[in-house]
């Protein structure tokens, strides 16, 4: 099947590529599918001018114009500007709803097709790691052209907005400083438009299962970067806006009389102070040191955004607001669906705390929950916390169990702590009273990740590990070998695994991946070659090997269910029609409050005005998106009781008979998996040089993809080692590698 997230495709569709016909798919259906893309395309491209025009003189001309003239509507000058810069991308969304519906029955890890025998490796953007060190980290050649075109949008508008500056006609009866208070104003209020713009896109990263990710398939993971960076650029444009304003209001003497004003008509300053406090917190407290210190206070001043946009709307009104109106919207869709989520508790089949430091969760999931190899979750235990989340990657495939899905997770911080405590304690508890039954409460959000799974789109794959990154890996793994043991569409034909750990007493984690148990003639098709790297210790433990480890495991009693499937990456038609029927409420409900109680009764204030605009998206996100996720939650419970009408009430008993034989409970830790093909080196760390040179010479000219998960030197130093390569000593020969993070740090 062609697909276009595929490695193997190229930048550019052929014209023969536009209408692919395929065995699963109708050629009507294909051609909705490129139509749709095609109207997306425009939109965004009409959208992307318009933004980078309003700056102009001349398109501030046609703007006013514009604007002016639909005053007398409905609508007014909101809805004009809403059209303008916040509805193109609602457009977008809606579209790339009906496009994800039509879509998913796509198969995208299937082979493609060869025209003309074996294929050439390819360039790809988004795979070719360009920075590898800096602030910034590693940069792709996409990100980095994406990181230009804001940049080149921010440094057009200033310059653009000071030429029209710079040809104002002051009166020359006022002062210097008369003159610079004038112009401290002006730029305060350019620098706040473009804020707002910036705004527009800053909270888009951070929904987590929008349908725009999801169409562009950028899990989140690697979009809560691009909003740390949005953030930054964002935060600094309001800074130097509040400081244009703070220094003219100094010059003027009235600092605190204009800092406290509150007006009816125009822009209210009080609530612009509340606004650009909370998000000056925010900012503050996500810098990395302060949030590696303390991540407790990082993750309770987030959530001052609710005061900050709030205050925002507030301080600019309807109308203003209404320019970064659509980013925030979409927030608010996928927060209201996630908070839907969260609030249901899920069953914890089994937990157990391993002796290398590490905590094993088996969850209860529904069938119908859909998730690839490389998703994670947000984990929330209500013993431990009730606001605190934390993400972590899962480690199981979803062909091991339809009706589970386990996390592994490091002990290295407080709340991990804590949580390896509670475990040890309970089965300690367990074992001196019979009548001691261990509790977890457990709430999830999720899963989430990547739309396609990459990691099948590959012949030839590294997986780079650093610690507890090696659990996504055992997840991708064991998906691969269920594929083939179950003949399922599966590329991957050569894998060489790299584990980097401190202590041996880590290698056990390997073996949660019993290779045997699930297709012990894979070696038939698959060459799995996994090198290991321990690197505090310079000789092997006493005896040449590792002694096998008990696990304490408990089986908690929870007074749960499965995970809910109420997530934007669950079921596409569901959130589809969530994302619609949301949008076309917000303009119901705009247009109600505009007919009868806006114009009839000519309310004026601005900041009334703005905070009703704001009652407005949430109404229609709770109200009209509301209703959609009640009759989906309806329609899952009824799935799911057609599905055990069948089950024997004797199925309770056997929660724990039914956890595949692999996992840790029913065997001790043996570090012997994979050990005819594994090789272990011991005080010294892993050369990615000469790792990615030996691998092109001997795996020929082929396409690699390299996925790494782990610390942030040790992407720098695979993004290194690539870029090398691929730059500047590739021959003709070598094969091409692609740079895939599955790291992130929230």
């Amino acid at each position: 099947m062609d697909n276009e997230h595929s490695p193997h495709h190229p930048l550019l569709p052929a014209p023969e590529d536009q209408f692919p016909a395929t065995g699963n798919t109708s050629a009507i259906v294909s051609s909705t599918k490129w139509v749709l893309k095609l109207a997306m395309w425009v939109i965004f491209s009409v959208w992307m001018v318009v933004i980078f025009l309003y700056p102009s003189s001349f398109a501030s001309h046609l703007f006013s114009e514009w604007f002016g003239a639909s005053g007398q509507t409905l609508f007014g000058i909101t809805g004009a500007i809403f059209l303008t810069f916040s509805a193109p991308l609602l457009a977008i969304a809606i579209l790339a709803a009906v496009y994800l519906i039509i879509s998913r029955d796509d198969q995208p890890y299937e082979r493609k097709k060869k025209k003309n025998g074996k294929e050439k490796p390819r360039w790809r953007l988004w795979t070719l790691p360009v920075l590898v060190e800096g602030p910034l980290e590693v940069v792709t050649a996409a990100e980095l052209v994406g990181i230009l075109v804001v940049l080149g949008y921010v440094f057009w508008a200033f310059y653009s907005y000071t030429l029209r500056m710079l040809a104002t006609d002051f009166s020359r009866n006022l002062t210097f400083l008369q003159i610079s208070c004038e112009v401290l104003e002006v730029m305060g209020l350019r620098l706040g438009s473009m804020g707002l713009f910036c705004l527009g896109f800053l909270f888009l990263p951070i929904s987590r299962g929008s349908v725009l990710l999801r169409l562009i398939d950028i899990p989140f993971e690697h979009a809560t970067r691009y909003h740390v960076w949005l953030g930054h650029l964002t935060m600094l444009i309001f800074t130097l806006h509040g400081l244009a304003f703070l220094i003219q209001w100094l010059i003027q003497g009235r600092c605190i009389e204009q800092l406290l004003e509150w007006k009816d008509i125009g822009i209210a300053n009080l609530p612009g102070v509340i606004s650009l406090l909370a998000g000056l917190l925010m900012w503050i407290t996500s810098l990395p040191k302060l949030r590696t210190i303390n991540f407790e206070l990082f993750f309770y001043t987030h959530q001052l955004y609710i005061v900050f946009v709030l205050f925002l709307a507030l301080h600019v009104g309807d109308f203003v607001f209404s320019i970064a109106a659509g980013g925030i919207f979409i927030f608010m869709l996928d927060r209201f669906l996630r908070f839907i989520q969260s609030r249901r508790t899920v069953d914890v089949i089994s937990a157990k705390a391993l002796p290398c430091g590490t905590v094993e969760l088996i969850i209860s999931k529904p069938k119908s929950l859909r998730y690839n190899a490389l998703s994670f979750i947000f984990l929330q235990v209500r013993e431990l916390s009730l606001l605190q989340w934390h993400p972590f990657s899962v480690s199981s495939s979803p062909l091991e169990g339809e009706d589970r899905l386990a996390i592994l997770i490091k002990v290295l911080g407080k709340w991990t702590e804590k949580l390896r405590g509670k475990i040890l304690n309970d089965k300690a508890k367990e074992i001196s009273s019979d009548k001691h039954q261990s509790v977890m409460t457990v709430s999830v959000e999720g899963p989430y990740g990547h739309e396609s799974p990459y990691h099948l789109m590959y012949e030839n794959l590294i997986l780079v590990a650093g610690g507890i990154g090696i659990s996504p890996f055992l997840a991708i793994l064991s998906d691969i070998l269920h594929r083939i043991r179950d003949g399922k569409p599966c590329l991957p034909k050569k894998i060489l695994v790299v584990w980097a750990i401190k202590n041996s007493s880590e290698l056990p984690l390997l073996s949660t991946l019993n290779v045997d148990s699930i297709c012990p003639f894979f070696a038939d098709k698959l060459n799995i070659d996994i090198s290991i790297y321990v690197t505090r210790q310079s000789q092997p433990p006493p005896e040449g090997e590792i002694q096998p480890s008990k696990v304490t495991s408990i089986c908690p009693l929870s007074k749960g269910s499965n995970m809910s499937v109420l997530v934007g990456t669950g079921d596409n038609v569901w959130s589809g029609l969530y994302v619609i029927s949301s949008t076309v409420g917000l303009v119901i409900l705009v247009s109600l409050m505009d007919f009868y109680y806006i114009n009839p009764f000519n309310i004026k204030k601005w900041w009334y005005k703005g905070l009703l605009f704001f009652l407005c998206m949430v109404a229609s996100v709770v109200l009209f998106g509301g209703l959609v996720v009640g009759l989906w939650s309806l329609w899952e419970e009824h799935i799911s009781s057609k599905r055990t009408t069948h089950n024997n009430v004797n199925d309770i008993e056997k929660v724990g008979e039914d956890i595949p034989k692999d996992t840790l409970a029913q065997k001790d830790l043996n570090p012997k998996a994979f050990a005819n093909s594994t090789t272990i080196e011991y005080g010294t760390r892993p050369n990615f040089d000469e790792i990615v040179e030996s691998v092109a010479e001997n795996w020929g000219k082929v396409d690699i993809g390299v996925l790494i998960c782990g610390p942030s030197t040790l992407q720098s130093s695979v993004a290194k080692a690539i870029r090398s390569h691929n730059m500047v000593r590739r021959r003709t020969h070598h094969p091409i590698f692609h740079f895939h993070s599955h790291s992130f740090d929230l």
